[in-house]
C-alpha cells in the first residue's frame, strides 16, 4: 500500500492552475447596475427554480413537465452517464488484471506402432499490473474526471437554456393573448365607424371614399389579427416540443379577455462580477474543460518515459483432474517487463506540443466565454432600464393617441372634421397599443435572458467532486457518480 501511495504521488506534467480571468471580473458591480436596487430574496431561487419568480403557475407546471420530458434534456444525461462510466473505465486502469484459462483434450498417437490414448488437462490463473510510475494513468483519470465535470455542466447549461426558452415562449404567447384582445377590441369598433359611415353616407352626409376608407381599415386589422394568431399558434407548437410532446397533441387555452396578464416581471437580481464565475454552467464547463487539457499533457509526457509491467501465473498441468492441487503437477511463472520507446521519429516531442496548444486553446475559450457571459449581464441590464422608461412614455402616448382617436370621431359625428382624421387617429392609438404590448414583451425577454446570464439557481458547488490522485481513496468512486451534475 505505501508503494501504491508513493507511486499514484508520482506524476508527470504540470500542476492545474485555473486560468486568471480576464480584467474586470472583481469589479465591485456591473457597469449597468448602477440604477437597480437588489432583489431580496433574489430571483434566483434557492432550489433552482427561477422561473417562479414571475408568479404564474401554469408557466411552473410548464417548466416542471420539460424538465421531465425534453428530448434534448435526455440526450445531455445519457452524455453525463456516458462521461460517468468512461470516468470509471479510465480508473480501472489503477487495478490488476486478473485472467483465468482452463483447457482439456484427448489424443490419440502412435509411436514405434504402438497406439496409446492420452488425456491432457490444464489450468492457469494470470495477473499483470502496469505501474503507473510517471502518473499516465493517474494524469488520464484526472482527464475523464475533468471531463465528467464538463459534461455534468454542459447538462446543467441545456437544462437552463430549455427551462429559459419555456419561459420565454410562454411569456411571449400569453401577451399575444393581450394582443389579441386588443384587436378584438379594435376591430369592434371599426365595426362601429363602418356602420356609422354607411349611415352617414345613406343620407348624403359622407362620402363613398369614406366608406371605402372605413372598410380598408377594418379589413386591415383583421389581417393583422390573422397574423398574431399565427404567430400564437407557432409558440404554442415550440412549447410542445419543448415539454416533450407532438404539437398535436398539445393546446394551451387563451387567457380569457377579461382577466389580466398572470405573470408579473420580477426585480433584477442581484450579483458581482467575480459571482458570475462561479453561476454559469458554461463557465464552468469551459473551466473544467482548461483542467482536462491540461490533465493531458501529464499523459504525453509520460509517454517518454519506459513502462515496468509486473505478471504472475499458476496453475495445474497434468493427464487427469485427481492430482490438481499437488505438486508434481503444478506449475507458476513470476516476471517483470520493462518497455520503452528509443526512436519515433518526433511523435511524442508533437503529441506534447498539441496537448499544449490544446491547453492553450481551452484556456483561451474559458476566457472569451467569461467576457461573453459579461457581456450578456450587461446587455439585457442595460435593456431593461431603457425599455422600463420607453415603455412608461409609450403607454402616455398611447393614452393621448386614445383620447385623440375619441376627440376626432365624436367631431366627425358633428361633421366638423373628415373621416381621414379619424382614421389617422385610430390607427395610431392601435399602433401604439401594439407598441406598449411589445415593449412589454421585450421586458419579459430581458428578464428571462438576465436570470438565465446570471446561471439561474445554479452554482458550481453542485458539480460532482472527483478524486483524481490515488486509487487508495475508498470514497473516490462514489463521489464520482454521484449528483445529477458535476464540480
Amino acid at each position: 500500500m505505501a508503494l501504491c501511495a508513493v507511486l499514484a504521488g508520482c506524476a508527470v506534467g504540470p500542476s492545474y492552475v485555473r486560468p486568471a480571468p480576464p480584467p474586470g471580473a472583481d469589479a465591485p458591480a456591473f457597469k449597468e447596475s448602477r440604477m437597480w436596487v437588489p432583489a431580496h430574496p433574489g430571483v434566483a431561487a434557492a432550489d433552482g427554480a427561477w422561473w417562479r419568480a414571475y408568479g404564474d403557475p401554469q408557466l411552473d407546471a410548464l417548466v416542471a413537465q420539460a424538465n421531465q420530458a425534453n428530448q434534448t434534456l435526455a440526450q445531455a444525461q445519457a452524455q453525463y452517464r456516458q462521461a460517468q462510466a468512461l470516468l470509471q473505465s479510465a480508473r480501472a486502469a489503477y487495478f490488476t488484471t486478473v485472467g483465468l484459462s482452463a483447457l482439456g483434450g484427448r489424443s490419440r498417437s502412435i509411436t514405434d506402432g504402438v497406439v496409446s490414448l492420452g488425456n491432457a488437462h490444464a489450468w492457469s490463473l494470470q495477473a499483470a499490473w502496469e505501474l503507473d510510475l510517471w502518473g499516465a494513468v493517474r494524469r488520464g483519470v484526472e482527464a475523464a474526471g475533468d471531463n465528467a465535470q464538463v459534461s455534468a455542466a454542459n447538462l446543467a447549461a441545456a437544462r437552463l437554456t430549455v427551462q429559459a426558452s419555456v419561459v420565454n415562449n410562454y411569456l411571449q404567447l400569453r401577451l399575444l393573448d393581450q394582443q389579441k384582445e386588443v384587436y378584438a377590441r379594435t376591430l369592434e369598433g371599426y365595426r362601429k365607424s363602418l356602420a356609422l359611415t354607411a349611415a352617414r353616407h345613406r343620407v348624403g352626409v359622407a362620402t363613398g371614399s369614406d366608406v371605402a376608407l372605413a372598410r380598408n381599415t377594418l379589413a386591415t386589422a383583421q389581417a393583422q389579427a390573422v397574423a398574431v394568431d399565427l404567430t400564437r399558434r407557432q409558440l404554442e407548437h415550440a412549447l410542445a416540443v419543448l415539454v416533450g410532446q407532438a404539437p398535436a397533441a398539445f393546446t394551451l387555452a387563451a387567457q380569457p379577455p377579461e382577466m389580466p396578464l398572470t405573470a408579473l416581471l420580477p426585480p433584477t437580481p442581484a450579483g458581482l462580477p467575480a459571482q458570475l464565475l462561479q453561476r454559469r454552467p458554461d463557465i464552468a464547463a469551459a473551466e473544467r474543460q482548461v483542467a482536462a487539457a491540461n490533465a493531458q499533457i501529464g499523459v504525453a509526457r509520460a509517454a517518454w518515459f519506459p513502462n515496468l509491467t509486473l505478471s504472475a501465473s499458476g496453475g495445474y498441468q497434468g493427464p487427469n483432474f485427481g492430482p490438481w492441487f499437488l505438486a508434481p503437477g503444478r506449475v507458476w511463472a513470476l516476471g517483470a517487463a520493462l518497455a520503452g520507446t528509443l526512436f519515433d521519429g518526433g511523435a511524442r516531442s508533437a503529441q506534447v506540443q498539441q496537448a499544449r496548444a490544446s491547453f492553450d486553446a481551452a484556456a483561451a475559450h474559458y476566457r472569451q466565454t467569461v467576457l461573453n457571459g459579461f457581456q450578456e449581464v450587461e446587455d439585457n441590464l442595460a435593456a431593461l432600464g431603457d425599455l422600463a422608461r420607453q415603455r412608461a412614455a409609450q403607454e402616455e402616448a398611447a393614452r393621448a393617441a386614445h383620447q385623440s382617436a375619441e376627440v376626432f370621431l365624436a367631431q366627425y359625428r358633428a361633421g366638423t372634421t373628415p373621416y381621414l382624421s379619424v382614421i389617422t387617429a385610430q390607427a395610431q392609438a392601435l399602433a401604439a397599443d401594439q407598441a406598449v404590448l411589445q415593449l412589454q414583451a421585450s421586458q419579459f425577454a430581458a428578464s428571462v435572458a438576465l436570470i438565465k446570464a446570471i446561471g439561474g439557481g445554479w452554482d458550481a458547488s453542485q458539480l460532482a467532486s472527483v478524486a483524481h490522485a490515488s486509487p487508495l481513496d475508498g470514497d473516490a468512486a462514489a463521489s464520482a457518480t454521484g449528483g445529477s451534475s458535476g464540480k
